[in-house]
């Protein structure tokens, strides 16, 4: 194949548009800011059955609580009733004196023994908010910082992208320079060759797999026409002469 050494030179330039696109994809996949978020996001994760067990906690005690109140209620109203039964006088029979007593006292037991219980289950509720306080404190203090990791990600894309689209632009104006067989080779050889289709021959070596040239292969290079599009042996890929080339 054979082109124009000047158009053979602008392969370079074009080469190092496409690099640098590739570094531009390889950075927008590894920006620091998504591994923090993936990191925050399993602790999150880590801690979403601790935070549910508690709520579950707290929503029990609340409950047995409200059962605790609503049975001191009824007894409350019930000795009331007795009380105000017995103080009005209208009891008169002895025998029904002594049991409306008996049940007033009773009732006082059963209400003291409810509120000690209502008074435990209290203290559970008030360490089980607390430790669903702190489990909801962790959580939102990682929410926060996925939300700041998310924000710095997404301002980091939107610079990697408008990279990315200025150098898109600038290389399909260049591609359009280019003899259609020549770009189809760089294009070809730039996929079978991790991106790098075509490299300066530097001081003897070939730019795109870093490897010396051979004696021979320095001496069939100085031997081919300016307008020879080179390829190295080895690699695979063009080797555009330089001034540099040291051949």
């Amino acid at each position: 194949m054979k082109a124009d050494p000047f158009v053979q030179l602008r392969l370079l330039e074009l080469q190092a548009l496409d690099s640098a696109l590739d570094r531009l994809a390889h950075r927008r996949r590894t920006l620091p800011e998504l591994a923090e978020i993936e990191r925050l996001e399993a602790k999150v994760e880590a801690l979403r059955d601790d935070v549910v067990r508690a709520e579950t906690d707290v929503s029990d005690l609340a409950r047995e609580t409200k059962k605790f109140e609503d049975e001191i209620e009824q007894v409350r109203a019930r000795r009331t009733r007795d009380e105000t039964h017995l103080n009005s006088g209208a009891v008169t029979n002895a025998k029904q004196l002594e049991e409306l007593q008996h049940e007033v006292a009773t009732l006082n037991r059963r209400q003291s023994d409810l509120e000690d219980g209502e008074l435990e289950v209290m203290e559970r509720a008030e360490t089980a908010q607390a430790v669903l306080d702190q489990l909801t404190g962790e959580r939102d203090t990682l929410f926060a910082g996925r939300d700041d990791a998310g924000i710095a990600r997404d301002k980091a894309f939107s610079e990697i992208d408008e990279e990315i689209t200025r150098i898109t632009a600038e290389r399909a104006e260049l591609v359009g320079t280019f003899p259609a067989d020549l770009i189809a080779l760089y294009e070809r050889l730039r996929t079978e060759h991790g991106g790098v289709g075509a490299g300066a021959i530097e001081r003897g070596r070939c730019g795109g797999c870093r490897l010396d040239l051979m004696q021979n292969e320095k001496a069939d290079a100085r031997a081919a026409a300016v307008d020879d599009v080179l390829r190295h042996e080895e690699c695979g890929r063009i080797m555009v002469r330089t001034a540099e080339s040291g051949l």
